[in-house]
């Protein structure tokens, strides 16, 4: 029993310790290495069983390599190189979607509570969607692969008297987009050369008897998937979208929002160089991973038989609290909703 126990642990250990090669190199790396790196999260079962079962086989070579991996997925689960928000302010639970709470008690920063979701070429179920946007008191709403046709559903469903402001792109399957929004949008334009239009406007949020306007730089983002022979497509939009992250932190343009569908997770290193072009050298916060969700999928969401992983994130400024991230299933798409409370800070 010990042998095989052994022989085993040594068959679990070789693929893990593989894919965790490719995990700790950010090479360039195929198509297929690239769509396995989005499961580095579920590694640590298997390590964990390799070890379990390397410890009776009393072979120091098996055990440490099997404690080595192991500890290697503990490690990027809970990686100390993740970036994280400054401390903000509580949320004390004043509607979701207004200028108020801390901006009010201290003078610091406005609430907005955002949500974003991939309709899968808009066949998300507008009422659900909606009854979101209604039950969560959301302020800013970004869809992905929008269509007229749910265009078409959202407003009968009553979502413009919810988010009256809105800067709408429809398109057939994938390329369209859309953003909803309580406070107006100005629009700047699009991240150049992307298959999928993601366009990057100005949310302003003006504190009603306060005097107080704060301004956001949302961007709503669609990377196109690492398919086929794509996979280069797929890190050009991520350097497109590093590039805008860097120039708005060079410019110190103040406060900043990419939500959307990146279709890709924590563990490729394409997305942790975007996160990296924060300003002054500091990372960009993926709230998600900042709330310790590495667990929580937002894709495949419609039965698919793999394990879940996290490709939708909310992306912010550093200095941009977030509080009540959540991740809500919508029938008739494959990908879940994602929302979070912003602390956004006055003077942006």
């Amino acid at each position: 029993m010990t042998a095989w126990a052994r022989v085993l642990a040594v068959c679990i250990l070789l693929p893990v310790a593989a894919l965790s090669v490719f995990r700790a190199v950010p090479a360039e790396w195929p198509t297929t290495v690239v769509q396995l790196l989005s499961f580095t999260p579920w590694l640590v079962i298997p390590a964990a069983l390799a070890l379990a079962l390397a410890l009776p086989g009393r072979r120091p070579v098996v055990t440490a390599a099997a404690g080595l991996i192991l500890g290697a997925q503990l490690f990027w689960l809970w990686a100390p190189d993740a970036g994280r928000a400054d401390a903000g302010p509580p949320d004390t639970g004043q509607a979701a979607g207004t200028v108020g709470t801390a901006a009010s008690r201290t003078g610091t920063a406005a609430q907005l509570r955002v949500m974003s979701i991939n309709s899968l070429f808009g066949r998300a179920d507008a009422a659900e969607i909606v009854r979101l946007v209604r039950e969560n008191r959301v302020g800013l709403l970004a869809i992905q692969e929008h269509t007229q046709a749910l265009e078409d559903r959202l407003a009968a469903e009553g979502l413009g008297k919810l988010l009256p402001h809105r800067i709408s792109d429809p398109g057939k399957k994938a390329s369209g987009s859309a953003t909803y929004s309580k406070h107006p949008l100005e629009a700047i334009g699009l991240v150049p050369d992307t298959p999928f239009r993601m366009p990057t406007f100005r949310l302003t949020l003006s504190e009603a008897g306060a005097g107080t306007t704060v301004t956001l730089e949302v961007t709503n983002v669609h990377a196109f998937p690492p398919v086929h022979d794509r996979v280069g497509q797929w890190r050009s939009d991520l350097k497109a979208l590093g590039r805008l992250a860097a120039r708005n932190g060079v410019e110190a343009r103040g406060n900043q929002l990419l939500l959307g569908d990146f279709n890709a997770t924590y563990d490729h290193s394409e997305f942790r160089r975007l996160l990296d072009g924060g300003p002054g050298s500091r990372k960009l916060v993926d709230v998600g991973m900042a709330s310790g969700t590495r667990f929580t999928p937002t894709w495949p969401m419609d039965g698919q038989a793999l394990p879940g992983v996290t490709i939708d994130h909310l992306v912010t400024s550093p200095h941009i609290p977030a509080s009540g991230y959540a991740v809500h299933r919508v029938t008739g798409t494959d990908h879940a909703a994602v929302l979070a409370t912003l602390h956004i800070p006055a003077g942006g």
